[in-house]
């Protein structure tokens, strides 16, 4: 039997993330949504692209949660955007109760998968999905790092006018305008990127990266979703194939970084059951002073939710 991967939410993150997974050939996939026929729909337009593409795992759409029992991973990314006139406490509250809600669901259906969150703000809606799953912190887990490294490869090849494929890049921190890509820990066949470009393009590089989604949203008018999905994809594979993949996600920190209960970005190894060990890599006194104000700008979200 293959292994069976819930995505909630059918929007644009979800059904490509979908897409990516059934492309991978990896798991039967399902997708849920509220809107009635969405999800169905979208299944439907996925499966019939398997003769073309060469999957065949079965994709089903669903309005309930019963077609997801027994998933091993469970990928959330229903949520709201941040509408005008929307306060920051705004959508924390309503993202907070879709999350709460979907999680509850989703995981009394599937009691020993993993969830992976993309619902924003990111890194505040793990904890959400963490007390609501009653799951150990392992198998929570938040995709963010993975995204943001990946824009910060983007924007070293081109500015080095390389293939992507040969650059690595390091981001830790919240998901958000705090994050904190490393260009020490980043390199291009193994070469540090210091030593490759000076520090006034380094820093305009790290400057793009963390207005990444930013970017996207001005000149789309919507937030991005090729890229998130394909991040997310990656996670997942690393998941049901144990790969044992070194990434950077959101993961519940005890005491590494001197950071304690609180969900950050840093990197994993990533496979079966989720999140098998927490990396800490040697930060210099200005990187770590950078990690910890990333992680002030998450507990002031987390704390903001508990007055809710």
């Amino acid at each position: 039997m293959r292994p069976k991967v819930t995505i909630i939410g059918s929007g644009m993150v979800g059904s490509t993330t979908a897409q990516y997974v059934a492309q991978r050939n990896i798991a039967d996939i399902v997708l849920i949504d509220i809107v009635e026929n969405l999800p169905q729909g979208k299944a439907l337009d996925l499966l019939e692209a398997g003769p073309v593409l060469g999957y065949d795992c079965t994709v089903v759409g669903a309005n309930d949660y019963e077609a997801s029992a027994g998933s091993n991973v469970i990928v959330i990314t229903s949520g709201s955007p941040r509408k005008p006139g929307m306060s920051r406490d705004d959508l924390l509250r309503v993202n907070m109760g879709i999350v709460r809600s979907v999680t509850q669901q989703a995981a009394s259906r599937s009691p020993e998968a993993v969830l992976v969150v993309v619902t924003n703000p990111l890194d505040a809606m793990c904890h959400v999905a963490l007390e609501a799953s009653g799951f150990p912190p392992h198998r929570v887990v938040g995709q963010a790092g993975v995204l943001d490294a990946a824009r910060f490869r983007t924007f070293i090849a081109l500015e080095l006018g390389v293939s992507p494929r040969d650059v690595t890049a390091v981001v830790l921190g919240g998901h958000g305008d705090t994050m904190v890509p490393l260009p020490r820990y980043s390199t291009v066949a193994g070469i540090p990127i210091p030593s490759l470009l000076p520090k006034e393009r380094i820093d305009a590089i790290v400057e793009r990266t963390r207005d990444g989604g930013g970017e996207i949203v001005r000149l789309l008018g919507t937030s991005a979703y090729y890229a998130p999905a394909a991040s997310v994809a990656e996670m997942v594979e690393a998941i049901l194939l144990d790969q044992n993949r070194v990434l950077p996600c959101s993961t519940y920190l005890q005491g590494q970084y001197g950071i304690d209960g609180l969900y950050v970005g840093v990197l994993v190894k990533l496979g079966a059951g989720g999140v098998k060990e927490i990396i800490e890599i040697d930060l210099t006194e200005e990187e770590r002073a950078a990690l910890h104000r990333s992680a002030a700008a998450v507990r002031e979200l987390v704390e903001a939710m508990m007055r809710f």
